[in-house]
């Protein structure tokens, strides 16, 4: 693991307070939802007011505390706040079960816990669990936005809540900072528990400056930049994706409540947003959506695809639109900026990830931690000083995962010969079929192309002549039959690749921000 510098200075954690100093009345956040857009120098005076309500609570350097919302500009309000305090900010996902949330809150320790008015109920449930061990203030959020829960029980819920906007002072004027190093934590952002309750990453100041630098040097980000955050807040991709680089320049960032295509379309011409970050679904519904053909991108500079493998028809859809749009990769362990793609780069490599970013190492290891030539299948594993710190409180998978200075990140991939990253798909989800590895993500690649296929997911299923063999899970027109997609497949897949089986699903399900939950999938349809 990178070591970054113990040494407490004056800029680490300031981040509203610099931003201000340079560009007060530059606009750093828009509020989408109600309209609100805030200078750097009222999110400075935000910030100072938040911090003042955590030191009332008593939240001092080291303490969490944990938040259950949607986007919204306190959030922004509390990341800046902890950094002034020395606090450590916890997003949680509101997706998750109450039992999961007790788990999670007993392992972070919370010295305040934030609550938004739709999530009442679920915090509710939350507090009231037998094996709930975790024992803090609770303030809540209003809801200022129509579809929010104003049902009786939600408010009977958020009755057991402290107001936030009781608590909070009126004196923004700057507040006293705590002393805070770069290897301090500022973040703890949780895993997407495909296998189990999900995972505290400790995000360091550091962590977090590294991968702002990364990203600004990679992507060119601008102090004019505009984006619609479409990533929840809960998540890496909604901190250190792009609103975190975009605040380190002065630039511009679109919140909302709830993001769906329309209003993401709406916002890209409405606010001028010259980047967009999103993952494969929302990218697919935007061009999809009624009002693709009439929305102006025109100011859009590029636009990134993250969180699995983007289709290729999706690609094109935007490329049509003369829209640089290209594929990203990351990870809650290693930040979410890792690659990208070299200037004038051909097409041929739509199918990359592109090559390490400035400050970024990339290999691809065997089973023994070898390196593999260019062409080899193997795990990809990344070294960089935006590398997170450690899991919290979880000695035995942070040595897994971190063990030996690279982070092992589940995942296969190969290098071509002009370094270019290739995805293969999660190592966990590879099966072998008559002596021959298969890698569902291509497979799927390819048996997306199929108009009568919106989506899909390979997993495997027993066989007594090959050992095992696909089965294509497919959300789309269910008229299509094995033979049909069989046929489509000649000539583009190998047979060993090609599924045996074929079902269908309404809908598939999700585990976190428009991203399928492959296991659900295989717990349904597949077999060991």
């Amino acid at each position: 693991m990178f070591s970054h510098d113990e040494r407490p200075y004056d800029w680490v954690g300031a981040w509203s307070e610099k931003r201000a100093g340079l560009s007060p009345d530059a606009v750093g956040l828009v509020d989408a939802t109600t309209g609100q857009r805030y200078t750097y120098a009222e999110l400075d005076r935000r910030a100072n007011r938040t911090a003042r309500l955590l030191r009332s609570e008593g939240v001092g350097r080291g303490d969490r505390v944990a938040v259950l919302s949607r986007n919204r500009p306190e959030l922004v309000d509390l990341f800046f706040a902890t950094g002034k305090t020395g606090g450590i900010l916890a997003p949680l996902s509101h997706r998750l079960a109450a039992g999961e949330l007790v788990e999670m809150l007993n392992d972070v320790e919370p010295s305040l816990l934030v609550v938004e008015e739709p999530f009442a109920d679920l915090a509710a449930d939350v507090l009231d669990r037998e094996g709930r061990e975790f024992d803090c203030p609770v303030r809540s959020l209003p809801a200022d936005d129509s579809d929010a829960d104003t049902s009786a029980s939600a408010s009977q819920a958020t009755a057991r809540c402290s107001p936030w906007t009781d608590a909070l002072p009126d004196d923004d004027s700057p507040v006293e900072a705590a002393d805070v190093s770069m290897d301090d934590p500022h973040l703890f952002l949780h895993t997407g528990g495909s296998t189990g309750v999900p995972k505290e990453t400790v995000v360091t100041h550091g962590s977090i400056l590294w991968n702002s630098f990364n990203t600004i040097t990679a992507w060119g980000l601008r102090p004019e930049d505009v984006t619609p955050m479409v990533f929840p807040m809960f998540h890496t991709g909604g901190w250190n994706v792009l609103t975190v680089p975009l605040f380190h320049l002065g630039a511009t960032v679109v919140l909302a409540r709830e993001f769906e295509p329309r209003e993401v379309l709406h916002l890209v011409e409405s606010e001028g947003a010259t980047v967009l970050v999103a993952v494969p679904a929302v990218l697919r519904m935007m061009a999809n959506h009624d009002d693709w053909a009439d929305t102006d991108l025109s100011t859009l500079r590029f636009a990134k695809s993250g969180g699995g493998p983007c289709r290729e028809s999706v690609m094109e859809a935007w490329w049509s639109r003369d829209v640089d749009l290209s594929q990203g990769y990351g990870l809650t362990e290693c930040g979410p900026n890792n690659f990208t793609m070299p200037d004038g780069w051909p097409t041929e490599k739509a199918d990359s990830v592109g090559v390490p970013a400035m400050h970024v190492d990339a290999r691809i290891a065997d089973e023994d931690g070898g390196e593999l030539p260019p062409g080899e299948i193997g795990e990809l594993e990344l070294a960089s000083p935006h590398a997170a710190d450690r899991y919290w409180r979880n000695e035995q998978e942070t040595e897994t995962t971190f063990g030996d200075g690279w982070v092992s990140t589940g995942d296969l991939a190969r290098k071509d010969d002009d370094g270019y990253v290739y995805i293969e798909g999660r190592k966990k989800n590879m099966y072998v079929s008559g002596g021959e590895n298969v890698y569902p993500a291509a497979v799927e690649d390819r048996i997306a192309d199929h108009p009568k296929v919106e989506e899909v997911v390979v997993v495997p299923v027993s066989n007594d002549q090959w050992g095992q063999v696909g089965k294509a899970v497919v959300q789309g027109d269910e008229s299509l039959t094995l033979e049909e997609l069989t046929d489509f497949l000649d000539g583009k897949l190998a047979r060993f690749k090609r599924p045996r089986h074929l079902a269908f699903v309404a809908e598939m399900p999700m585990s976190g921000p428009s991203k399928i939950d492959r296991q659900a999938v295989k717990a349904e349809f597949g077999e060991e």
